[in-house]
């Protein structure tokens, strides 16, 4: 079922050249220790004035927004959120134009699924990901995808949670957070 959907939207946002890369538990399955996983979200590099291509192409792929005040909803959190009725499975479109992201997306890795190219965020960007995210769950995935590539350009990954650590408001050192796990490997 994920194969199919992941198909479908990866054929309909290229074909609409939509930049995009699927982030959270369906890379963890490319890039780490498999586990359950009930969605799919995908990032978006493009801003909410894109919503009614968006639902264009949601229409496409046969996906239903779940929001009733669609536009409201998106703009006050930058997520479509959408059902596949067929199979029950929820995507999130996520609305992201920074930097970060930008780069990210070009840096994504092409990965052929149902001989179709889907885009996937690479795993050090998976990693910044969860490291972002903070919760123990995020962090043993973190601990499994160090694990399963050894050739991680550690440099990029202490690049961009240097970054974050700059901008953010919390009382969290992002590169502590990923040494700390590198120390137990």
């Amino acid at each position: 079922m994920f194969e199919e959907l992941l198909s479908r939207v990866g054929e309909c946002l290229s074909r609409h050249n939509f930049p995009y890369m699927i982030i959270g538990g369906q890379a963890l399955l490319i890039y780490g220790e498999p586990r359950l996983t009930k969605d799919i979200d995908i990032t978006l590099g493009l801003n909410t004035d894109h919503l009614q291509k968006l639902l264009a192409i949601a229409g496409e792929i046969s996906l239903k927004p779940l929001p009733e005040n669609i536009e409201t909803f998106v703009n006050k959190t930058m997520v479509l959120p959408c059902i596949d009725e067929s199979s029950g499975i929820r995507v999130d479109f996520i609305f992201s134009f920074t930097q970060y992201e930008n780069q990210a997306i070009k840096k994504g890795r092409k990965i052929v699924i149902k001989d179709q190219d889907v885009v996937f965020a690479s795993p050090e960007d998976v990693i910044i990901h969860k490291i972002f995210a903070g919760r123990s769950r995020d962090m043993e995935d973190v601990r499994s995808i160090l694990i399963k590539n050894k050739d991680l350009d550690k440099k990029y990954i202490h690049k961009w949670l240097l970054e974050f650590n700059r901008s953010s408001d919390e009382n969290r050192n992002y590169v502590n957070d990923f040494e700390e796990i590198v120390k137990t490997l």
